[in-house]
Order: C-alpha cells, then structure tokens, then sequence
C-alpha cells in the first residue's frame, strides 16, 4: 500500500535542482502493473556502495563502503507549484544555529513557476554556482575535485531564474553563507593568520552569499554552458569571492565538459591550507589571501549498448599570499577512469568498476610531504525510482 502511494518526478528544469533524471519506470509501476496518472508525490533512494582497495602512503586497504544513502521527495502540486526534498541518511541530525537545518539535510525547497520564463524557489537550495562536476548527482560522483570536496553548498536562501528564450536562463540568489553561526562552522575563538599578524574574526552581521549565474543551450543543446560569479561574506570584513565556467559538449554517444571554478579568500573557506598546516600557528586558525585554481575534464562515452565509460582528470593549485612559505605551496593532479555497464534499461542503476588517482605536490618552502593516493573500486550505484 505504501508503494502504491508513491510517484516519480524528473528532476532538473531549473536552476539548483542538479542533473537529470532519465525516463525510468518506478518499482510501483512494475509491482502493481499502475500507470502512473500524476506527478504530486516522487520518491527515491540514492544508494551506491562497493568493495574497494585504497592505498595511501605505501599502505593498502580494503573494506565494504556504503557511500551514499540519500532518501528524496518530491513532485508538482499543481502546474506552478512544486516540492524538493533530499535527506542523507548517514550524516548528523543536530540542526545548526544559523539556518535551523542539519546538514544531513541537503534540499527542502518550494517553488513557483509564474510563468515558463520567471520561477522563484526557497528554502534549503544547493547555491547556483556554475559548472558541471558541481551539478551532477553526488551519487554519481565517484571523487569530486580537492575544491569540490570541501565547499559548503547547501543553504537556506532563495533563488529567482528567469529565461528570456527557452534556451537561455538567468538567475540570482541570496542565501545564508553557512548552516551554522562563525563559532560553529569554524570553531571558538578563530584567529586570522593576516600578512602583518594574527587578527580575531569577529561575527559578521549579514552573513550572506550573492551570487548570479547564467545556463546557456546552444546549436540544439549540443553545446552547454553554466557559468557563475559570487561573493560569500564569511566574518566582518572577510568575504569570499568565486568564479565558476562550465562548458558542455553534448552528442547523443559522447558527452564532454571542461570546467574553471576559482576562488579567492579573504578568510580560508575551503581549509585546505588549515588541514595541510595544523600547526602553522598556535590555536585555531584559518589564512587570509587564499587563492584556489581548479581545472576539471570529463569524458562520457556510450560505445556499446547498456556500457559508458568515464575518464576524468584535474589538477589544482593552492596559493596563500599573507604566508611567504605557503606562495603557490601546493598542486593536486587527479584522474579517474571506470567502466560502467547498465544492466536494466527500465532502471537508473550501473554497476562499475572504477579507478581513481591522486597526486598532491608541495613546494619545498613549505617542508611538506608529496603525498600519492590510489584506489580501486567494484560497485554499484542505484537511483531507486519508488513508483
């Protein structure tokens, strides 16, 4: 009865939704042979798990990995109207104190289409930054880029697109900077590591993102672009800055993006220099000045019915300019090759096997270790489509 209840909803269509879902036939549908009649209610289960083997500093490992459990409603109210919820099962409930959500909590959002041209949306969205890897599916995502993997992109605020042809959207957006309060995201009594010493943060009043974006279609979608600009203001008098250009070729067999995301900190956003350098000052810190530079690639290519395969590469550089030690300190280079074959065409599951490499090396100014990092893994990962 309880499956019976349940519908499915495409997802994409606007901005901050991510991705797209494929025309895939629910477990309701082939259990009580119903034809779906309506789109008010939409659930799905985003699993992906696998056997892997990592190696990190000479050493290999293997285990069992469950990596994403991701319960998801949503669905049109009316032709105007509609819903978005995504939840992580295995992250923290506890709500933050600046937006009263969890971060286990990606999306509650609702929406309203006043026209085909102009939709505002509100609630907790993904932020609009532009960009291909940050529009996928996390499920899907087998090791996201060093800058990807540590943004903060999940926020309460509200969206308004606008498209002045079918083939073109504008949107803006403002949301809160963070789930939490400065305390709670970066700890008690933060330290700024400045150029001429080490100065307290201090609360911000207007804690805010901004940020515009435009998604383009060209020569009928075969060619893509999602491209973005915002400001991020983390603590009064420290604002974080960021440019991200997307670009998408888009065939039928073959489907290859090049994205840029840069991001210019005036309180380290991100954390990578606080995780690389724990001890470059006594207590808890974070550096102004930070600059980060990410370069992504990707290549899906359907040679053969039901099979893909995918191979990514990036490469990353860090640049703190209020420490001399940390100028350009840091390169990451990754790739990712895996072959993915879809069994059943009625459903949005594949099973893979994947490999993926990393490389980070650091200047001798900042007496650092290069370190690599390997890992193969056997899996699968399934968008259960409920009904």
């Amino acid at each position: 009865m309880l499956i019976a209840t349940l519908t499915a909803h495409a997802q994409g269509g606007n901005v901050g939704m991510g991705g797209e879902d494929g025309d895939y036939q629910s477990l309701a549908e082939r259990l009580a042979k119903v034809e779906k009649k309506h789109d008010m209610l939409d659930i799905y289960i985003n699993y992906a798990a696998g056997a892997q083997a990592a190696e990190d500093g000479g050493t290999w490992r293997t285990r069992f990995a469950n990596r994403e459990l991701r319960l998801e409603l949503k669905g049109n109210l009316t032709d105007k109207l509609y819903y978005r919820l995504r939840h992580r099962l295995n992250r923290n409930n506890k709500a933050a104190g600046l937006d009263n959500f969890a971060k286990a909590t990606d999306l509650m959002l609702v929406g309203y289409d006043f026209s085909d041209k102009v939709t505002l949306m509100a609630g907790k969205v993904t932020q609009i930054w532009g960009g291909y890897e940050y529009d996928e599916n996390p499920m899907f995502v087998y090791k996201y880029s060093d800058m990807l993997d540590h943004m903060k992109i999940f926020q309460a605020g509200a969206v308004l697109s606008v498209k002045p042809v079918p083939t073109q959207e504008l949107a803006v957006m403002v949301s809160d900077v963070n789930n939490g309060t400065l305390s709670e995201e970066y700890g008690e009594n933060l330290v700024i590591v400045d150029e001429d010493g080490l100065k307290p943060a201090v609360e911000a009043n207007n804690p805010l993102t901004f940020i515009a974006n435009w998604n383009g279609s060209f020569f009928d979608n075969k060619l893509q672009t999602r491209w973005a600009w915002g400001t991020q203001k983390e603590a009064r008098g420290r604002s974080s800055r960021m440019i991200t250009l997307g670009q998408k070729l888009n065939l039928p067999r073959l489907q290859w993006y090049a994205d840029y995301m840069g991001e210019f900190d005036d309180l380290d956003r991100l954390g990578i220099v606080t995780e690389d350098m724990p001890g470059l000052v006594d207590g808890n810190f974070r550096c102004s000045k930070v600059r980060y530079n990410t370069f992504i690639t990707k290549l899906n290519w359907q040679f053969a019915p039901q099979w893909n395969l995918m191979l990514k590469g990036t490469y990353e550089t860090v640049d703190v300019k209020s420490v001399e030690a940390l100028r350009d300190y840091r390169k990451s280079y990754g790739w990712i090759g895996s072959l993915e074959y879809y069994p059943d065409k009625t459903q949005d599951l594949r099973v893979f096997l994947a490999y993926m490499g990393n490389r980070v090396e650091y200047s001798k100014a900042s007496n650092l270790e290069n370190k690599n990092t390997n890992r193969v893994e056997l899996g699968f990962m399934y968008r259960i489509k409920c009904y």
